[in-house]
């Protein structure tokens, strides 16, 4: 056999999802793309095949016969790959933790933290998935995930990991260093946008009870995008503490005001029930909630000495819990 003759894997992959759903619009939701990519995909799986697999009606679309044909035989193929996958990762699946989160929270917070775990942890191989997706743990291969949401996981192990709060923050050049002094000041500047951070409800804390949602400008559909763009001098964000406060210690972003936001999400730890018997899941959980701990500290420290103290506030906190987190050689073995 000529393996080089094979279509390209993504091509079938596109196909499969879409002959088992008769859609390109839900296969493209399934696989994390665009419909004109599963469009695009299936055209040229087509043409190098010379064979019509779908029919087009209008926006429908369903399978012709060859196509039919076709999608049994890719998705025998295909579940048979992916069962010798699962086979040879068995072998070393104890050692790896997988961990799932959003790609913002993974970024911004996770990532700074994580090396007093690895260094704590040296027998377990980590794996952190950066993904906007929910996690199936019945269909993915994953321990954890920490996620922002409601809190409604049925059948799940779920803890409160984090509450969260929204407020203003900007670069400490933005305006030329002249920031806004009250919120009532936010009415001359540009004001950045995202679908999860809404401004309107951050306006009612502020007694700014008559001001509409912002109409204008970028439109940012990830928050650390959105907190670049406030590093970046584009304009004052309402930004997530969770996702803010290194960045202010780090002297990136300064906080505007004294005033919260409510969040109607929170972020929680979850996975199912039989995880936490592992001695992985557990140690991980027990990390994650240290770090959470001295998280809570570094920001109550910054509000107490108000916006303009607080970045030195929060720099002095983040050193400090790096060298209690980080590990001693007994602790390491």
């Amino acid at each position: 056999m000529d393996l080089r003759q094979l279509p390209a894997l993504n091509a079938i992959k596109a196909f499969e999802a879409a002959a088992r759903h008769e859609s390109f619009s839900r296969a493209a939701d399934e696989l994390f793309v665009t419909h004109g990519a599963v469009s695009h995909q299936i055209r040229a799986l087509e043409a190098e095949l010379g064979v019509a697999l779908f029919v087009r009606d209008g926006k429908r679309v369903r399978l012709t016969d060859s196509g039919r044909r076709y999608a049994t035989h890719v998705r025998s193929a295909l579940m048979a790959l992916a069962d010798a996958t699962r086979e040879i990762r068995a072998g070393d699946r104890e050692r790896r933790l997988v961990v799932s989160m959003l790609s913002s929270f993974a970024a911004r917070w996770v990532t700074p933290r994580i090396g007093s775990f690895i260094e704590a942890h040296p027998q377990w191989d980590l794996e952190l998935l950066s993904t906007n997706a929910l996690t199936d743990f019945a269909r993915d291969d994953v321990d954890v995930a920490i996620r922002f949401g409601f809190g409604k996981y049925s059948g799940l192990h779920a803890e409160l990991l984090l509450e969260e709060i929204f407020f203003p923050a900007c670069s400490p050049n933005f305006n030329g260093g002249k920031l806004p002094q009250t919120p009532a000041d936010l009415a001359r500047v540009p004001l950045l946008r995202s679908d999860d951070e809404l401004w309107r409800p951050w306006f009612d804390a502020a007694g700014l009870t008559d001001w509409p949602e912002p109409k204008r400008g970028v439109l940012y559909q990830d928050s650390s995008n959105l907190l670049q763009a406030a590093i970046d001098g584009q304009g004052i964000a309402l930004t997530r503490r969770s996702l803010a406060m290194h960045e202010i210690a780090a002297g990136r972003l300064v906080r505007l005001f004294d005033v919260d936001g409510p969040s109607p999400w929170q972020y929680y730890f979850i996975c199912p029930p039989q995880m936490m018997e592992t001695e992985r899941v557990r140690a991980f959980r027990d990390w994650v909630f240290d770090e959470v701990g001295r998280f809570k500290l570094l920001f109550e420290r910054a509000c107490e000495a108000g916006p303009t103290a607080s970045a030195d506030l929060a720099a002095d906190a983040l050193r400090a819990a790096a060298l209690t987190s980080r590990p001693s050689p007994s602790d390491a073995r």
